[in-house]
């Protein structure tokens, strides 16, 4: 059973760009409850929101990109 290699590329693309928002989303949210005094505090909230749910969606689109490239359906 061989391995796609350009699709397992593709996976590691994918999880390579999670790994900075797994940093940065709860940053930016921690930031945002710490400086709820600012007007500025919902939109960073969102922001970091946002980028965690957006880490979250490319690592199970590696995942499942890494498992397709590994067993060719």
């Amino acid at each position: 059973m061989p391995t796609n290699k350009e699709l397992l590329s593709k996976a590691i693309r994918y999880l390579t760009g999670a790994l900075p928002l797994l940093f940065l989303g709860p940053s930016m949210i921690y930031n945002a409850f710490m400086n709820q005094h600012t007007v500025w505090h919902y939109l960073v909230l969102g922001i970091g929101i946002i980028a965690c749910l957006a880490s979250v969606y490319l690592i199970f689109k590696g995942l499942k990109t890494i498992i397709n490239a590994l067993f060719n359906d």
